[in-house]
């Protein structure tokens, strides 16, 4: 980006997410932990980006919509 090239108020900012969670196999647990980048609009939630992240990790594997959350970070993408 030039240097002086700013961000505005409308673009998205790039969050990087990392989830764990803990799913029934069998008679017993397993532990899954993944992570990503994930867009998010000025004005958006991180309510609704972890939704998001959730709906879209069931999507990809049905079984893990029933997990449970052991661990959620979501942070900007960036040092």
């Amino acid at each position: 980006m030039p240097e002086n090239t700013t961000v505005t108020a409308t673009q998205p900012i790039l969050h990087s997410w990392l989830i764990t969670l803990q799913l029934k196999i069998g008679g017993g647990f397993g532990v899954l932990t993944t992570e990503g980048t994930i867009p998010i609009a000025p004005g958006g939630s991180r309510t609704g980006a972890y939704r998001e992240i959730r709906a879209e990790l069931a999507r990809q594997n049905p079984d893990l919509e029933q997990a449970n959350v052991l661990f959620f970070s979501l942070e900007p993408d960036r040092l």
